[in-house]
């Protein structure tokens, strides 16, 4: 692995952007037989039974393994991970929740003696990478050894015709690092080619690596036309809004002319919302809100008052959109709050899976629900050239070392973040990869943003 760190460091040492090392030194590199790799393990699948959500420690479950380098198969690639990120799915995956991630990668692992490598007895986790191309399979034009890349992680087959209009309706649709195995957390990661894209050239490793997942779902969620749709002059009500997911809807929302409400649970989360250019806040902790009177029963008066404080920050109109995550805890006043024929569009339930709301509020009104997962590729590759172009910035906080991936985890968890935690995977330090400076200096206050508070 020193072999391949220094000839990433030395071709990316150049302050005119000129590549010191070529596709020729890259591919002539000697892969190692193995590699530093986050893990699970699936003999310790059930080490958690019995304890609450929040009782399982991700610390406990998360290892740094020596793993063995996986076969190359067509249309596949090998790319040397410089920086990775944490994202909820990490979470999950780590405490075996809602399933054990080792039955996505045994079902995986039936479809066919190519995919039966990733039926191992442990998983490497993560569906984010910043990093250089090493090695390709057969079938593979568009990208070489040497060219610097972030993933997404839509992973496809597309061998039947359900996905070709929209890639994420594949039959065999999975996500990178989560229902595959030889993620991004780890120094090496195999991707099917079709998840690279460019990497940003103003912006390290680890900034490159944070928006991948988070980024490219809010965009489908929000503004893609496969979710919301989100127009100029819409009220979209946001969830979480300086977290992981939210932060990004929240500058869809500013960067394509619609009012974010945000909703955050401190005075720090708030500021993080101005410092974006958000107006119109809600600090849900400060104001009280609490939509279960019990374990079984919500509060409709709660939700009334919701509703009454977003038509005082928007001048007396209802959300056109919600951008809902948090699932079981909010979403019966997500369904009440939104506008008569508005849209409620979810895409996880961090707070439980299981959504209760009056349905009376959703037919009588002709609200919709719409369910949205991660992107297509089109919408991905649009989410990523947003932030080469600096029209949307990566929300990195904290940054971590490979070994300290389960601390990160668990900070996830507890949500004790702000906005995106970075791993650094190959990458000896922090700030190194970035090739336009001038880029970088026209935008470095927004690019700090979450690391400034």
């Amino acid at each position: 692995m020193n072999d391949i760190l220094d000839a990433i460091l030395a071709s990316t040492a150049s302050d005119s952007g000129s590549h010191t090392v070529t596709a020729a030194d890259f591919a002539a590199l000697p892969l190692p037989e193995s590699y530093r790799a986050v893990t699970v393990r699936k003999d310790e699948a059930e080490m958690f039974a019995g304890l609450t959500t929040r009782e399982k420690d991700p610390r406990k479950s998360l290892h740094v393994d020596e793993v063995p380098v996986p076969e190359l198969g067509p249309g596949e690639a090998l790319v040397a991970v410089m920086a990775s990120s944490v994202n909820y799915n990490s979470v999950w995956t780590s405490i075996f929740e809602p399933i054990s991630t080792f039955n996505f990668l045994e079902r995986y692992g039936k479809s066919s003696p190519l995919a039966a490598r990733h039926d191992l007895p442990y998983h490497i986790i993560g569906s984010d990478l910043a990093g250089v191309v090493l090695r390709t399979g057969p079938g593979v034009n568009a990208w070489h050894p040497g060219d610097e890349v972030v993933a997404h992680c839509l992973s496809v087959e597309l061998e039947s015709a359900d996905g070709h209009n929209d890639t994420m309706l594949d039959p065999e649709q999975r996500i990178w690092g989560f229902e595959t195995n030889f993620g991004g957390l780890a120094e090496i990661a195999l991707v099917k080619s079709n998840q690279l894209m460019p990497k940003p050239k103003h912006l390290t490793w680890e900034e490159a690596a944070s928006p991948g997942l988070v980024n490219s779902t809010a965009y489908r969620q929000l503004v893609s036309r496969n979710g919301a749709g989100m127009k100029q002059g819409d009220n979209v009500l946001i969830w979480g809004a300086s977290g992981g997911l939210g932060s990004y809807a929240t500058q869809f929302a500013l960067a394509g002319g619609a009012n974010p409400i945000c909703v955050v649970s401190s005075p720090q989360k708030a500021d993080i919302c101005r410092a974006m250019g958000a107006e119109a806040i809600i600090d849900r902790n400060a104001e009280g809100y609490k939509f279960w009177k019990d374990e079984h029963n919500q509060d409709p008066r709660e939700w009334k008052r919701l509703g009454k404080r977003i038509r005082e920050l928007t001048g007396g109109e209802d959300v056109d959109i919600v951008f809902e995550h948090p699932g079981r805890e909010t979403f019966g006043a997500s369904v009440y709050v939104t506008r008569k024929g508005g849209t409620i569009v979810t895409c996880a339930s961090t707070s439980g899976y299981n959504h209760e709301y009056d349905n009376r509020y959703l037919w009588m009104s002709l609200k919709r629900i719409v369910g949205s997962h991660f992107a297509n590729y089109r919408e991905a590759w649009e989410a990523n050239r947003l932030i080469a172009k600096g029209k949307i910035h990566p929300t990195l906080s904290k940054t971590y070392r490979l070994e300290e991936t389960g601390q990160a985890a668990y900070d996830v968890h507890r949500n004790l973040h702000q906005g995106k935690v970075g791993v650094l995977a190959l990458a000896p330090q922090e700030g190194l990869g970035v090739r336009d400076h001038e880029l970088r200096e026209k935008h470095i206050d927004a690019i700090n943003r979450f690391r400034n508070v």
